[in-house]
């Protein structure tokens, strides 16, 4: 019992019962979500720019038109509505 040594951890060799390692890819202890494969924002972590990019070009070729108005239209409201609560003058933009 050395005062002066750390504790090491216990290491065991577990497999599950009923697991065929043969079958199936990778760790049965991997927690993959269904969808990973398909999105470009899983993965790496990449820095703030890295993650933007990968974020807009999923936008850019998503097949789905109506999300992305829809996404347009409530980010229009929404800036609008913010507009609004500080009594911004929206006549500038309109000639006389």
């Amino acid at each position: 019992m050395g005062l002066l040594k750390t504790r090491k951890n216990k290491k065991f060799s577990y497999t599950p019962r009923y697991y065929d390692n043969k079958g199936t890819e990778g760790s049965p202890f991997e927690i993959k979500h269904k969808f990973d494969e398909f999105r470009k924002t899983v993965g790496a972590n990449k820095g703030l720019k890295g993650r933007f990019n990968d974020a807009l070009d999923d936008f850019k070729n998503n097949p789905d038109d109506q999300a992305n108005r829809r996404i347009l239209i409530i980010v229009a409201v929404l800036v609008l509505v913010f507009l609004f609560i500080i009594d911004f003058d929206l006549s500038i933009f309109f000639s006389k």
